[in-house]
């Protein structure tokens, strides 16, 4: 009876250890948490994550939240169950994720925020691109087509720390022109779930509310852009008002070769997939990843790797199929 209490105790001390107990340097298991599979952007983040982590011997196990913080508190608490080594997450919350990521943490998982930084919870590691860096190239492409005028600013999600720090970017350019007088914000709004439909209502209210007169557009991505630009087109303002993006979305690439929309930001996405790969794969074994940054989360200073976005106008788009990102066919709608 004694030796039987004893394996029980073990046992369950082995099931507590969660993924710890059966680690496999050589061979281990990534939980892939995204935020929101339904997005074209993050199916090319996951494919290009699995290739690179299979080719290191990882095996991921993929969840999608389909953009709810419940579900993915769900799953992140279904992949420490099933085991994993480490969790690579897009939070679609940044905030809520704290006590999820404790119980990683009692479990020895280690945890990467991936694209946004997870805030307040005691994450191991952050990979991104430079996002003030893209907000910056986004204000400057608009500055440079439209020096004075009305700006109307379209944020990202509230959620999602990106679109804060997006916005720091943009104002860096913008400040000191708003101080000039050059520019004159008319409006701001930040675009729940980034939603193409929610920017759209918000640029027609915002085009009515200043009698059509706006001179560019800052929207934050792609997806809100191309909402902001139905609104301009209802008033045949669209190619007339620059609107910038990011994500270089196919549908917002073609926009920008017919002139609708005046550039993108190009994240080279098999870039950031890949070193997020690595670094799960080095944290398992217990190797440091060349770090170039760090950020603070509201908990530590996180390691980081800041990677370098493109900037992506009509004279470049060819870059994209230099990349094999696209086909000459997808670009030009065949």
């Amino acid at each position: 009876m004694k030796k039987m209490i004893t394996a029980l105790g073990l046992a369950c001390s082995m099931l507590l250890a969660g993924g710890a107990a059966q680690a496999d340097p050589q061979h281990p298991k990534i939980g892939f948490s995204i935020d929101d599979l339904r997005l074209e952007r993050w199916t090319r983040d996951r494919d290009y994550f699995i290739q690179a982590a299979e080719k290191l011997g990882g095996k991921v196990y993929v969840q999608s939240a389909d953009a709810s913080e419940q579900r993915q508190i769900a799953q992140i608490e279904n992949l420490i169950s099933r085991g994993v080594d480490v969790l690579v997450i897009v939070p679609y919350n940044a905030t809520v994720l704290n006590n999820a990521i404790r119980e990683a943490k009692k479990a020895r998982i280690k945890v990467i925020s991936y694209d946004r930084l997870i805030l307040n919870a005691d994450i191991d590691a952050y990979v991104s691109f430079d996002n003030k860096a893209v907000g910056k190239l986004q204000a400057q492409s608009l500055v440079a087509l439209k020096p004075k005028g009305n700006y109307y600013l379209l944020g990202g999600a509230p959620t999602d720390n990106n679109a804060k720090i997006l916005r720091e970017g943009q104002m860096e350019v913008l400040q000191p022109l708003i101080d000039k007088g050059d520019i004159k914000v008319v409006g701001k709004q930040w675009v729940k779930d980034w939603s193409p439909a929610e920017a759209m209502a918000i640029t027609e209210n915002a085009l009515t509310a200043n009698g059509n007169r706006i001179d560019a557009v800052v929207a934050s991505n792609d997806g809100t852009a191309g909402g902001a630009i139905q609104a301009l087109a209802a008033q045949k303002l669209a190619g007339k008002v620059p609107v910038s993006g990011q994500d270089a979305d196919l549908a917002a690439v073609r926009r920008v070769i017919a002139g609708t929309q005046a550039m993108t930001v190009y994240k080279p996405l098999r870039d950031i997939a890949s070193t997020a790969a690595k670094m799960a794969v080095q944290l398992v074994r217990g190797e440091k990843p060349a770090y170039n940054a760090q950020l603070d989360n509201g908990v530590k200073k996180v390691d980081t790797v800041l990677l370098k976005p493109v900037l992506l106008n009509k004279a470049n788009v060819d870059l994209l199929v230099k990349d094999g990102f696209y086909t000459p066919a997808q670009l030009a709608g065949k």
